[in-house]
């Protein structure tokens, strides 16, 4: 976009609705030039690039001076800009759980400001992602690339919706075949699927040819996901109670039935007693076999510590941190996260914040050992769980990884070339090249040096189409505007 369309294209945005294509069309061709390419193959930085775009692709790259372009060109100074490519969140919600249209409205624009240019959606309303999808594909809506599963697979009652209830293999059967002929990218699993409904699902996904991917039901291990085909794992769902080497005696005392005389302090209790043993019978060695096992059988791993860090396993240290980002959420998902947080806060003392860092700090080191065994790492977030905003999660997400012990590369390659390989995309995405699609992210600072530098951007390319710092300052602000008018 050209800095003087900026302005009058986003208040046009207001009334014509957001993110709508009354944004400027791509440039037919432009030249970023003198800029540091980080392509994300691993290789060392390329100096003083210059990068062609034409008609949504990467048309050439090389050495400034060795690459020419059209009169007609606009272009950009890299000067001491860093080039990456677009960043891809492999774990988002765009309807949100229980709402069709739901938080779309509010995600999208934050996606795109965030250099967010793939989303891969665990969860939601075809009714709205498949419009959706075709909207941004055809120009008329600008957004990230949507990947998506539909509703979720789950048993009775379900966790969240939408859901197809499974409980037995001529559902699974008929659910699965549903969703292919419906042309989604692969199928979800969650956790209260029994065991014979999830294996019926990973069977029927195999005579389908459809990937699948989820949580680990409770009812299941995560070797038994592993060998099942299961092709990631969501959130580290029951990969620590897979390192434990009490893993059978846990998983009978997850299931726990409910007397008349339990209280809900008592339950709250139980699940203290039970997370506390989880930790304390980690095993090393059934950590070793199975993370050897997920490199094996190519099973990725979307830890999604954002979500651990802020809804899964909040201290009383973080519980209350003012993120100043939740600025841009929706007043009633807003509630619904201070809800959440308010139960959360119940019969919390110190003894259970440590056990929650705990748990926290040994999901980490259980991201760091998949590196080192080689098991593939995806960057995602779970938005809009609560706590966790929108295009702004990724970049914490990031930081989260090179805490655990990533390389900045690494972490950047799990929302990049590596998010691009996941999803069969390699020749398209993921990567700085000539031929690839136009999405890109220009840097005011080097994130190999600091990786939280992902979040000082000064551009986003998003098909094609330029947004500079001052578009995407107007994109925040009508964002913030829609959320105080709703």
């Amino acid at each position: 976009m050209r800095p003087s369309l900026a302005v009058p294209c986003l208040l046009l945005l207001a009334a014509g609705g957001l993110l709508l294509s009354c944004a400027a069309p791509p440039e037919n061709s432009l030249a970023i030039t003198h800029v540091t390419v980080i392509d994300m193959t691993g290789a060392p930085p390329r100096v003083d690039q210059t990068v062609l775009l034409e008609k949504q692709r990467i048309a050439a790259m090389g050495p400034a001076g060795s690459i020419h372009w059209p009169r007609s060109a606009k272009i950009v100074d890299g000067s001491g800009k860093f080039l990456i490519p677009g960043l891809a969140d492999m774990h988002v919600h765009l309807t949100a759980a229980g709402e069709p249209d739901g938080s779309r409205k509010f995600m999208i624009p934050l996606l795109v400001a965030n250099g967010i240019t793939t989303v891969r959606d665990m969860g939601g309303y075809l009714e709205s992602l498949i419009p959706l999808r075709k909207e941004i594909a055809d120009g008329k809506r600008l957004g990230p690339r949507i990947f998506y599963s539909g509703p979720y697979l789950d048993g009775s009652p379900p966790s969240f919706e939408p859901s197809f209830v499974v409980t037995n293999r001529t559902q699974a059967n008929e659910d699965v075949h549903q969703l292919v002929q419906r042309r989604v990218d692969f199928i979800k699993v969650q956790s209260i699927l029994s065991r014979d409904a999830y294996f019926a699902i990973a069977e029927a996904a195999r005579r389908e040819h459809m990937a699948f991917v989820g949580h680990v039901p409770d009812h299941v291990t995560a070797a038994e996901a592993a060998e099942a085909g299961q092709h990631s794992i969501e959130h580290l769902t029951n990969v620590l109670r897979g390192c434990s080497r009490d893993e059978p005696k846990l998983m009978r005392e997850q299931f726990h039935v409910p007397t008349k005389e339990d209280t809900t302090a008592r339950a709250h209790e139980r699940v203290f007693r039970w997370q506390q043993e989880l930790l304390d019978s980690f095993s090393s060695k059934k950590a070793d076999e199975l993370l050897d096992r997920f490199a094996a059988k190519n099973v990725w791993q979307t830890p999604t510590l954002v979500l651990l860090k802020h809804d899964a396993f909040p201290t009383l240290e973080n519980r209350d941190e003012e993120n100043e980002n939740e600025k841009y959420v929706p007043k009633a998902t807003l509630e619904n996260w201070q809800k959440s947080r308010a139960e959360q806060r119940r019969f919390v003392g110190q003894a259970e914040s440590d056990l929650r860092a705990g748990l926290l700090a040994k999901s980490l080191a259980v991201v760091a050992q998949m590196q080192k065994h080689g098991v593939d790492l995806l960057a995602g977030t779970d938005s809009p769980a609560p706590g966790v905003v929108p295009g702004f999660a990724l970049h914490e997400e990031l930081a989260l990884l090179v805490e655990a012990g990533l390389t900045p590369m690494q972490a950047l390659q799990s929302a990049t070339s590596g998010a691009a390989e996941f999803l069969g995309n390699e020749k398209d995405y993921g990567t700085v090249a000539a031929g690839k699609y136009a999405d890109l992210v220009l840097l005011d600072a080097n994130p190999l040096e600091n990786v939280r530098n992902t979040a000082r951007i000064r551009a986003v390319v998003v098909q094609g189409q330029y947004l500079d710092r001052q578009a995407l300052d107007g994109l925040l602000a009508e964002e913030l505007a829609f959320v105080r008018s709703h």
